[in-house]
Parts: structure tokens; sequence; C-alpha cells
């Protein structure tokens, strides 16, 4: 045998050992949950039926009726024709008739910690610094009870909290969704809002920063109210070098300057653009804070149409998060005890104070505000917009991890969505943002079994979306009573 044809058969083993290595690391099941996560899950056999299940696919398309979901292995393997199945060892059935199916939420803007206002007065003010705490226990637990089954964080204060506990959870040791960790706030100069905030002192200090936190495992980053464009520029430059996308609460920076320096997404709906602020000044966020803007932009007038048209141009994808601006309506929103009870004693007086400080001031238009910003988003969406969904658990304090990723759900109904279209704004649209829509966001055979298991119909009634009973994450399913019960009490102290 010649050496080049040596040479050859031994380049040809090699690939396959790689590819044979390759194709056996990725058959390998999920860690085995530790006793402590072992606790909330329901089940966890090697095979699962869900039969006569409704089932919403994440893809907007009606619902389907009377259906069997085969899992094995963490993956779905088939979506049939519902038909009775026999119980048998390593299988587990379960005869779902009446329940809904669905993909596990991908939450596009969540957090892993709480605001605190120390001193709030009766006139709404608090004493600085504006502090916010980790709640690395509870918050996983109730986004994963509610159906988040992957989250971004959406912005950092404790980010080598965050990655270790992303990969507590990968290994099995405490119970969580899926996490994508975004790096630190990309914060611009002289701003004290949150004093966990790094400040850029320019576009070097941009450039570094990304790259420190890349090579630590962060999966994106975003910008912040007082950042520069230079720095935004640098930021999204480097961050694209290394495969990485930039998302932004923008205010310095206005919706059409970002989407030309190539920012991937922008946060809060049509909330906090300042394009059209009276006396914006570049690289300045005004105190108006957007709300100008919004006036401004009727869904029919030229500037909304030219903004969508601009975003949809540049694929700059857009998050609603409705639920923290919904606080900013008198009345709003509805309260569930059970969200109630999740919060610390602390936190739920301090949350209750803040809603009746807010209901006893004149309204204003924040309620027409907050139906524009709406209906903004619905003709984003119509234009072909990529619109993402999550709560922002921010604000008052009564936006809470789970459940306020349900009612974002119920809001975009409220927008104009149907409850189909709605869920597929907050599953596979997640999914395809973060180019995973292979893997996450849709039920279809191959995916990953991340489902929520539901009593009730949500494609006909989207406030069943709140009824969530199981939550399969890698096939495994968690019990979102036990999950919610862990944390009762707890949320707004850790």
């Amino acid at each position: 045998m010649s050496a080049n044809r040596l040479s050859r058969l031994n380049a040809h083993l090699l690939l396959t050992l790689f590819a044979l290595c390759a194709t056996l690391l990725n058959a390998q099941p999920s860690p085995a949950p530790s006793p402590l996560t072992q606790k909330y899950i329901r089940i966890n056999t090697p095979r699962v039926v869900l039969t006569h299940v409704r089932v919403i696919d994440g893809t907007g398309k009606p619902a389907v009726e009377d259906q069997n979901v085969v899992m094995e292995g963490g993956k779905i393997v088939a979506v049939q024709a519902g038909a009775d199945v026999q119980q048998g060892s390593g299988v587990t059935v379960l005869d779902l008739r009446g329940y809904t199916v669905m993909p596990g939420i991908v939450g596009m803007h969540n957090h892993l910690f709480h605001i605190a206002r120390p001193d709030l007065q009766a006139n709404g003010d608090w004493e600085n610094p504006l502090l916010v705490p980790q709640m690395t226990f509870s918050s996983p637990r109730l986004y994963l009870a509610a159906g988040v089954t992957t989250m971004r964080t959406t912005g950092s204060v404790e980010t080598y909290a965050d990655l270790n506990l992303k990969q507590m959870i990968d290994a099995g040791l405490v119970p969580g969704p899926h996490i994508d960790v975004t790096g630190p706030y990309l914060e611009g100069p002289d701003a004290y809002l949150f004093m966990q905030m790094h400040q850029l002192t320019g576009p070097d200090d941009a450039r570094k920063l990304v790259n420190y936190w890349a090579d630590q495992g962060v999966t994106s980053f975003k910008a912040y109210m007082n950042i520069t464009r230079d720095e935004l520029r640098a930021a999204i430059e480097e961050a694209h070098k290394r495969g990485l996308k930039v998302t932004g609460h923008l205010c310095s920076v206005t919706y059409p300057e970002a989407a030309a320096l190539g920012i991937d997404d922008l946060e809060h709906g049509f909330f906090v653009n300042t394009q059209l602020d009276p006396g914006k000044n570049p690289d300045e966020c005004p105190k108006s804070g957007g709300k100008p803007t919004l006036e401004k932009m009727a869904p029919d007038s030229p500037e909304a149409k030219e903004l969508i048209a601009t975003l949809v141009k540049a694929h700059v994808a857009v998050t609603s998060t409705l639920p923290v601006f919904e606080h900013s309506v008198p009345g709003r929103p509805p309260l569930r005890p059970d969200m109630l009870d999740a919060m610390s004693p602390e936190a739920r007086t301090a949350f209750l104070y803040a809603r009746n400080l807010r209901a006893a001031r004149p309204a204003g238009n924040s309620a027409e505000m907050f139906q524009r910003d709406m209906q903004l988003e619905r003709a984003f969406a119509q234009a072909g917009g990529l619109l993402l969904a999550g709560p922002d658990p921010t604000g008052n304090g009564g936006t809470l991890p789970g459940f306020a990723d349900q009612r974002g759900i119920e809001l975009l109904v409220e927008a104009g969505f149907t409850p189909v279209e709605a869920i597929k704004v907050a599953t596979q649209n997640g999914a395809v943002y973060l180019g995973r829509q292979d893997h996450i966001g849709s039920i279809a055979p191959g995916m990953n079994a991340d489902l929520v298991v539901i009593k009730g119909n949500p494609a006909i009634k989207i406030e069943d979306i709140e009824k969530v009973e199981i939550v399969f994450k890698d096939g495994v399913g968690f019990d979102s009573q036990k999950l919610f019960d862990s944390v009762r009490s707890r949320f707004g102290e850790y």
C-alpha cells in the first residue's frame, strides 16, 4: 500500500472515529437528576406517551384534537392520531382527554433578580441606591413551573452566579429551565440606575467587556439606556465576530440608529424609542424616555410605517414585554392569588403599596399608550417582523417570573393575535431568534421533548394558559404545583 493511500485511509478512519464519538456524545441521556431535583419530578421513564391530548404545535396552526404525543430519550418521536396505549415496563402512559399540550415557553426577556426600592415613600420616591438582589433559588423554579423551558436572562447583574446556575441546572443538580446567559449590561457613563452595572468608558472598554464575557460563556449581550452610538457599534461588531447577538433597552440611541448599527433585537416593544422626543440630543437619554415618540407614532402614521419597514428590512427583532408595562395602567393587571402567595411578605407589601400609589395618581394617558404599543407590536408582526416575548420581571415588583410569562401570552391575544399566534410568539419565534428552531419551540418528531401540559383549552380560552400541571424538559416531567409550593412566600428574599 502506498504512503499516500495509507495516509488517506488513516484520515478516513480518524474522521469516522470523530463522527462516532460525536454520535455517542449526542446520544447520551441528560445527567441523572440529583435527589433534590428528583423531589419535583413526576414522570421520568425512558418512554412517555400522552394520549388523546389536544396539540398546539407552536407554529401558529390551529390546534389539533385527539392526538398521541410520544417521547423517548428526551425527544419527541411521534405525533399521531389519538389511540389507547397499554402501560408497560419503562413506559408512562397518560390519558389526557380535556388537556392541551404546547411547546415549552422560550422566554426572551427574563431575569434572575428582583427589584428592591429602599425606603419607598408615599409620593412614590425612594432612596438610592436602587438594589436588584439575585433570586437564584426562586426564579428558576417559578419559570419552570409556569412552562418556561428555555429563557434568556436579557441583562445580568450577577453574571457568574447566572453562569454557575446554568451549569447546575444542566447537570441536574437543581430544577430550572435551560438558560441562555446574557452578559452584564452594556451601560454608558454617569448611569446609576442599578449599582451593580459597570459603566463603559468608551468603545475600547465595550470591546474588552464583550470579549471577556464571551470567553466566560455568555451567549448574548444587552445594551442599556445611556450607551453611546460608538460604544454600541463597538459592542455589536465584537459580539458578531464571536457569533453572538446584541439586544438593547435603549434611550440614548434611537431605534433607527440602532438598526443602522446592526443591532439584532430591541427590547420593550415600542415604549423606549426616543427618535421623536423633543430636544433629543445625540448619545443622550432624554428625561421624556420615549413617551412623546410613542404618542406621535399612530400605527398608520408615516413615521410608524417607516420605522417598522426599517426594522423588518434590517432583520431586527422586537421583544414584547407587555406584562411589566401593564402595571402602569391603574387597576391592571388582575391580581392572581397564587402569584401573591409566591411573594415574601415584604415583597408582597411593597408591591401592593406601589400598586395602590399608582391607582391614587391621575391616570393620564397610560391606558392609551399601552394600547398604542400593542397596536405597533401587532403591525410589526403583520409586516413580517420577528416579534418575541418576555415579561421583564422588574417594574413595581408585581411582574413575577413564570406568572408574567403566561400573562404576556394573554396580553398578546388582547393585542389582536389569535391564541395560537400568541403562543407562537412565545415559543417558536424565540427559538428562531436563538437559532434553535430545529430543536425547541414547536411540537414535531425529532424536536426536544420540552412540552407543557395544560388543563383546558387555551386555543379557545387563553386564560387556561395558567392551568399548567406538568412541564416536560428533555422528556422529564416536572410537577408544576410542587415547584410552586417550594417557593411559596420566598420570591423577593432569595
